[in-house]
């Protein structure tokens, strides 16, 4: 916090965590629990869910005891935690912007004396390398296993393409790069080596050496540096760190009389969704077992929204230690009663302006809070579905925070809201209005027609199955077309309708009309609740409306006396999907209070 803030890293903890809640509640996104790992009751129970998940792994013979090299800052006398030592990933081929004490920034990992020209961020000298032993998963021994399960993701439909090869490239044996013109060097000591297998490819500038394990690679690594050969290792399983000595994180189990540890980060946020279910559970006044119901049962499923660095973490690590805490002798076929696998959604990122920002970067993004002086939350969330993360990086152009923005362009960030707000909206006001001036405000009964049912059927099925997909962008561009049928629609038969004054036609028209409407209003409740939600409040309905088990069903299935349900009155000009106010009032002036 660069020293700006007063107080303890408790209270900076509880500052932050209530910001981001605020910030979660203005854009309409509710949470069952919105814990931290160390504040109130959800903190208890993740602490002693940290001490048993450990515990469990560690009897199920899946824990070694390790004494490696730790960053340590002489001039201060600390140990460096993972972000406080920078250098340069060893991992061939890696684009990432910096390395960290054991990880880069695009998740590679690596042990500590391999960072290339590593610095302490505390005083920007070189940190020694001091001996510390800590307590690792076994990650390397379930490559077997971690195999099956990337081949059982090959055959899901809904697995993405990224996350399988990022994955891929985790299960490759143990390899090392030496540039071509050091291979005199190479012959000179390999006498020393542990056994490996050597690949030489001409057209390429380093030559591969393949070791038969992680440990072997290791005592190579050493003999590499001893004798002033440069070298990069490959993406492979590392065995992965539990424990560290950081004293606010959280209390590790004392095994085999190693106590004073504390949990390194990353493990524990993969097993603190678990001990959030048992903390919402028992908020519930639930039982505490009541949690695998949600997690070890092959009848539910969890599913993991995730970013594309964080794959090997959620990925290969997270699946290997659920599968570890079944016993001595895991299963890739998980039985039931056990931690299930979760499914992973993994997206690219959101570039800013074409580069990538981040808060630790050079390049910052605009805040969640910030945009919301721009654009309305039902804005940000249509256009955020719509960028198809999924297949690649987009980059995100609102055009209020674009210096390069030419006055007469259109907001890119506005296309899929103009669809609610304008479509959509003109959609519903027109049935609403037509209706109270020709039918008293209720709606005329009798049947759809077999063709508007038939393509209603057909958007309901596609947009379940993209659903199941996860293939957000494309609910999108679906939405537009059915949106836009529904006004081309009505627009057309209402015409006719008025110049042959034909009151069966306009009749025909609105019983239509509304079935597309509410089928749409369902369809879009998920991203923007808000206005949808009011299109129910002024159908007069009730909240059986939202059931996907009656999503086919039409609008007069939930009234109670079709012909004489009255739908609330639409006062002239109300808009179901807003605009924001800088987009109608050029004289607006944003809130700048904090």
């Amino acid at each position: 916090n660069q020293g700006l803030f007063k107080g303890t890293i408790e209270e900076f903890v509880q500052f932050n965590h209530e910001r981001q809640k605020e910030v979660l509640k203005s854009y309409d996104i509710s949470l069952n629990l919105f814990g931290a790992s160390s504040l109130g009751r959800p903190a208890e129970i993740h602490r002693q869910e940290s001490i048993d998940f450990i515990t469990k792994l560690y009897k199920n013979g899946h824990l070694v005891k390790l004494t490696t090299s730790q960053f340590y800052d002489a001039e201060l006398g600390v140990f460096l935690n993972g972000r406080q030592a920078i250098g340069q990933c060893p991992i061939a081929g890696c684009s990432s912007e910096r390395g960290y004490a054991d990880e880069c920034s695009l998740g590679h990992q690596y042990m500590p004396v391999d960072l290339i020209n590593p610095r302490s961020t505390l005083t920007g000298k070189k940190p020694e390398m001091r001996d510390v032993t800590n307590w690792y998963f076994k990650l390397d021994k379930f490559h077997d296993l971690l195999k099956l399960w990337a081949e059982d993701l090959e055959k899901d439909p809904a697995s993405r393409h990224p996350v399988i090869n990022s994955i891929r490239e985790f299960l490759e044996p143990p390899v090392v790069y030496v540039k071509r013109e050091q291979f005199s060097l190479l012959t000179m000591i390999k006498e020393k080596l542990p056994e490996y297998s050597l690949t030489d490819e001409n057209n390429k500038p380093s030559i591969t050496l393949t070791f038969n394990s992680v440990e072997e690679r290791e005592k190579a690594c050493l003999v590499f540096a001893g004798n002033g050969i440069r070298y990069r290792t490959g993406k492979t399983l590392v065995p992965f760190r539990l424990t560290g000595n950081i004293e606010w994180g959280v209390p590790a189990p004392a095994l085999e009389g190693l106590d004073g540890l504390t949990v390194w980060v990353w493990p524990e946020s993969l097993w603190a969704p678990i001990s959030f279910t048992m903390a919402y559970l028992e908020s519930q006044n639930k039982g505490m077992d009541t949690w695998k119901g949600w997690w070890c049962s092959k009848e539910a499923q969890v599913y993991q929204f995730i970013g594309e660095d964080n794959i090997y973490f959620y990925g290969p690590a997270e699946m290997a230690m659920f599968m570890g805490s079944q016993g001595k002798n895991p299963s890739f076929d998980v039985p039931e009663g056990e931690l299930q696998i979760p499914k992973l959604v993994c997206n690219s990122h959101v570039l800013f302006l074409n580069k990538k920002a981040s808060s630790s970067g050079e390049i910052k993004p605009p805040m969640a809070r910030e945009l919301l002086d721009y654009y309305t939350f039902e804005q940000l969330r249509a256009h955020f579905l719509s960028l198809g993360l999924a297949m690649k990086s987009v980059s995100f152009q609102p055009k209020p925070l674009n210096p390069k923005a030419n006055e007469k362009d259109a907001d890119p960030v506005l296309k899929e809201g103009n669809l609610l707000s304008n479509v959509f909206n003109r959609a519903i006001r027109s049935c609403f209005y037509t209706t109270q001036k020709y039918y008293d405000g209720k709606i005329p009964v009798g049947d759809v027609s077999p063709e508007i049912l038939e393509e209603s059927r057909k958007t309901i099925l596609e947009y379940e199955k993209l659903m199941y997909k996860c293939e957000f962008h494309a609910i999108m561009t679906l939405l537009d077309t059915y949106l836009r049928n529904v006004n081309k629609y009505w627009a057309g038969n209402i015409r006719q309708a008025a110049q042959n004054n034909d009151a069966n036609l306009r009749a025909r028209s609105r019983i239509d009309a509304f079935h597309m409407v509410r089928t749409a209003t369902v369809l879009v409740h998920p991203i923007a609740p808000k206005g949808t939600e009011m299109v129910r409040e002024y159908l007069n309905l009730d909240d059986s409306f939202w059931s996907w088990d009656r999503i086919f069903d039409n609008v007069y299935d939930f009234m109670t006396d079709p012909p004489h349900h009255e739908l609330k009155f639409l006062e002239p000009r109300i808009d179901f999907f807003l605009k924001h106010p800088s987009q109608i009032d050029p004289g607006y002036q944003k809130d700048t209070a904090v």
